[in-house]
């Protein structure tokens, strides 16, 4: 059932991308059809040219890709009410919207990548466990992403009229409440007061583009979590829709999880937490991720105050 999730996903994801700039339609003025892309509420769009063979092509492309998206819609939405009858890793319906707007943009793994406890419903289908789930670890009223883009980026769409060209206009386009809180410049809120942080590593300040209103400051602690191999996986939100996650190499995450509970300055709430979070996912990696070894390989590549922990951790474990 996972494998079809995936595959239906990623098949709507390209359907849908096609449809994103906008609805098309023709209109005529003074006498000639022309074809219009709508790109608001409101009606106003931007001309592709005359009617054509050309614009007819694009017309009948994105009819069949509306067909396909639809479809294939429907489908998702009979695997996401399996995928609950399964009991399968969860995340917040607010945390799935969000996700597939950034998906559907092209942001998910080349610009932001899942940090924080929804990441761990990604490890848990990597494990094949629900490790965190038993533990009661999982649940989180907030979001966290971490900028991984190495160079500046804008939206895939950001050169078409009223194309979002921010992370938070992506986000508007879920929810139009969404800004910035101005006492936290990194932290978006809408008005129930779902919050969405975005953490930055120290590497890679310079690559935020200056149009970009969530202002991060760079933390050395978000650089552990680039290199590695990552894990992604279709996970659903509480409502049983689909939503791609890409998250940490799991072993480093558990790790930087540990390091948090010590942290100087870190909420004292958090830390039970953040240690229990990482030790759960530590013990899965070993148990049930073969392609993650805990080795003196892996070792030699994480910064020192990771192996700290990584060796502790293995003196735990023994």
């Amino acid at each position: 059932m996972l494998a079809n999730l995936e595959q239906h996903y990623a098949s709507w994801v390209e359907a849908a991308r096609l449809l994103l700039p906008g609805r098309l339609t023709w209109k005529s003025v003074a006498g000639r059809e022309y074809l219009y892309r709508i790109v608001n509420g409101r009606g106003h769009g931007r001309s592709l040219g005359p009617r054509s063979a050309a614009t007819e092509r694009l017309y009948e492309a994105a009819a069949v890709a509306r067909q396909s998206a639809d479809a294939l819609w429907l489908l998702l939405r009979r695997e996401g009410a399996l995928y609950r009858a399964l009991r399968l890793p969860r995340i917040s319906s607010a945390a799935a919207q969000l996700l597939r707007e950034f998906d559907l943009h092209g942001l998910m793994g080349n610009t932001l990548m899942v940090v924080g406890t929804n990441a761990i419903a990604a490890y848990e289908i990597e494990a094949r466990s629900r490790f965190a789930t038993a533990a009661g670890v999982d649940s989180t009223q907030d979001f966290d992403l971490t900028w991984v883009a190495a160079e500046a980026r804008q939206t895939t769409l950001s050169s078409i009229g009223a194309a979002p060209r921010t992370i938070l206009d992506v986000m508007k386009r879920v929810d139009a409440t969404y800004t910035v809180n101005t006492e936290r410049t990194f932290q978006a809120r809408n008005a129930v007061g779902y919050e969405v942080e975005l953490l930055m590593p120290k590497s890679l300040e310079r690559t935020l583009p200056r149009t970009e209103q969530l202002c991060p400051f760079g933390l050395p602690e978000q650089d552990w979590l680039l290199p590695g191999r990552r894990v992604e996986h279709v996970v659903c939100g509480l409502d049983g829709l689909p939503a791609r996650i890409v998250a940490p190499d799991p072993r480093r995450f558990a790790l930087q999880k540990l390091w948090l509970a010590d942290k100087p300055g870190r909420n004292p709430l958090k830390r039970p937490k953040d240690r229990k979070q990482g030790e759960l996912l530590l013990v899965a990696v070993a148990q049930r991720m073969p392609d993650y070894p805990l080795d003196d390989e892996f070792r030699t590549d994480l910064p020192e105050p990771l192996q700290v922990y990584f060796d502790e951790w293995h003196l735990r474990s023994r």
